[in-house]
């Protein structure tokens, strides 16, 4: 996992550094991150930030260099990995307790939205809250009944209608019936179309306006690269992002949308998939993600 970012970081950490060969070198890092799925914006911010801590400073023995190298990786990568706002989303459910926490979900057909749904649903139920799912996606072939299979496989109710109808109006229902019924929280699936879609974006607004969710999950596919970033922002842009799930993340080499994500959203990491299982969303660990791309001396 993630092999290939740390070897981008530990081959440019351990070359010779001279202040003439700097430029080169940060240039060098530049394309690497580039190749590794690390956005453009993001990998300027880290050789931006390498360039800002040596100015003024005497590049000096290799062993200095190295370990100052690798702590400006570390303060930089940690800075773009925390964000504005940390969120805490079981804490956050605990609290809300006179109406249930309504959750939607966002992201694009094939990230594994419907699956890291159950995933969290599985979650939701270990910690002893109650939930039911709105089968908001009335628009794929066969999105309701693969979110009754999944939902089915981990005791979750799911509330739909019939295909083609108005999908505000089916989570309008589920927060309904959680209300009626005094369940916790309301996982609201939604059409995983291209970001590109018009009226994909206006049909997700309205569901917002009626659902008035407390959190907006974006599940990116970690795979994915450069178009999970796509994916992000224009679903911040039009929808606005609270969070984000990575999926695949136990796959991924690279390891560049993670740190492109969290740069371009300002938003946290909350879970990462790491397998087929419902039980393999894991809490997003920062330090170990760190860990994982960068050796540090």
């Amino acid at each position: 996992m993630l092999e290939k970012l740390k070897n981008t970081f530990s081959s440019f950490v351990k070359k010779t550094l001279t202040e003439k060969k700097l430029d080169n070198a940060i240039n060098d890092l530049k394309l690497l991150l580039l190749s590794n799925d690390v956005a453009i914006d993001t990998a300027e911010e880290i050789c931006n930030k390498i360039i800002e801590s040596f100015k003024g400073e005497q590049i000096g023995r290799l062993t200095s260099t190295q370990k100052m190298l690798s702590d400006i990786l570390k303060d930089t990568i940690t800075e773009i990995l925390t964000p504005e706002e940390e969120i805490d989303l079981l804490a956050e459910i605990k609290k809300k307790k006179s109406e249930p926490y309504v959750i939607v979900f966002l992201g694009v057909n094939g990230t594994g939205k419907t699956t890291t749904m159950a995933k969290f649903a599985h979650l939701l139920k270990k910690n002893g809250f109650s939930i039911v799912a709105a089968a908001a996606d009335t628009f794929r072939a066969a999105a309701i009944e693969q979110l009754s299979y999944h939902m089915d496989n981990v005791g979750i109710r799911v509330i739909k209608h019939e295909y083609k109808s108005d999908p505000a109006s089916v989570a309008y229902d589920a927060i309904e019936h959680a209300k009626a019924k005094k369940i916790d929280v309301v996982l609201v699936d939604t059409a995983g179309r291209q970001v590109t879609d018009k009226n994909l974006m206006i049909e997700i607004q309205k569901i917002c306006r009626v659902a008035q969710p407390d959190c907006r999950v974006f599940v990116g596919d970690s795979l994915a690269g450069n178009d999970a970033l796509f994916q992000a922002k224009e679903f911040n842009k039009n929808v606005g992002i609270d969070a984000n799930i990575l999926t695949k993340l136990d796959a991924d080499a690279k390891g560049g949308a993670a740190l492109s994500i969290s740069f371009e959203t300002k938003r946290p990491i909350i879970y990462i998939g790491t397998g087929q299982k419902y039980q393999d969303l894991k809490p997003f660990d920062r330090d170990l993600f760190i860990s994982n791309i960068l050796e540090i001396i």
